[in-house]
């Protein structure tokens, strides 16, 4: 596995690591058809090396904190996971932070994250919050997930004694909007950019025509080309979702080699011009 540095910490967390979006559920509706599938997803994982794994009290109800619980019993992880914005009001940050906890059978959450902006409650409020959460050690670092740069700044400005170490955003060769400020200014700020969706939930496959001179230079597959495009760039890591055993085992082969720059530059236009032609 390939690490990177956590913000401005000293913490480095693998270059690839777990998302959970629909496992156990979808948002706030809780499914427990597929848990035993999700728990050795989630144990092969860790087992292969991907030992970062994002969640949400809103995936399934709380239901995919529960599974990660389950998953992560007796091994070393960094968790990541999030609070929604309808609770983002000081004493609902507290509580949401506490029940993630008791779900996840953790005494302390790495990285605890803002799930979306919510302009009806002031971000000192919730900042207020999570400095005290990380004062009372339930928490280690702070994040945001779908901020704009403004919303960082804001966010930034909020905090009086720790820093924001990371943005989640939606970020693969099909979405390449953060680009344009989300990035650079991670990138310049030194805010870790976790990417989520990496692989466009699938719907990259649709132009693997694009890619196939690429992946045949490499002997890679599209997933793989897809997401070591993503994570050789400066301060970003991913977060793929996959139940499936062979889907996990590929995704490792994203790791340990590296697209040259005139590829990276072909496959991004190759595949601007593919998507305005289809």
């Amino acid at each position: 596995m390939e690490f990177k540095r956590l913000g401005r910490t000293k913490e480095k967390i693998p270059v690839l690591g777990m998302g959970t979006w629909k496992i156990g559920g979808d948002w706030y509706i809780r499914d427990c058809s597929r848990d035993e599938e999700s728990i050795r997803a989630l144990k092969l994982g860790l087992k292969l090396g991907m030992r970062f794994i994002d969640t949400a009290e809103g995936y399934g109800n709380g239901h995919a904190e529960e599974l990660v619980g389950e998953a992560i019993r007796n091994e070393k992880v960094f968790i990541a996971t999030k609070v929604s914005p309808e609770h983002f009001k000081y004493e609902d940050v507290i509580k949401s932070c506490e029940a993630s906890l008791k779900r996840l059978k953790v005494k302390q959450i790495d990285l605890y994250q803002l799930h979306w902006p919510n302009p009806n409650v002031p971000i000192e409020e919730t900042m207020k919050a999570m400095e005290k959460l990380v004062d009372e050690g339930k928490i280690r670092y702070i994040g945001v997930s779908n901020f704009s740069v403004e919303e960082m700044k804001k966010a930034q400005e909020a905090l009086s004694k720790y820093e924001i170490v990371s943005n989640q955003v939606e970020y693969s060769l099909l979405c390449r909007d953060v680009e344009k400020d989300v990035l650079p200014f991670c990138q310049r700020e030194k805010i870790t950019l976790i990417a989520y969706s990496p692989l466009a939930q699938g719907k990259i496959f649709e132009y693997s025509k694009a890619f196939e001179e690429v992946c045949k230079k490499y002997g890679k597959t599209l997933s793989q080309v897809a997401l070591n495009w993503l994570i050789q760039k400066k301060q970003v890591v991913a977060i793929p979702k996959a139940i499936k055993p062979e889907h996990i085992k590929e995704n490792i082969g994203a790791i340990g080699w590296k697209l040259k720059k005139e590829d990276v530059k072909r496959l991004e236009a190759v595949l601007d011009k593919y998507k305005q032609k289809t």
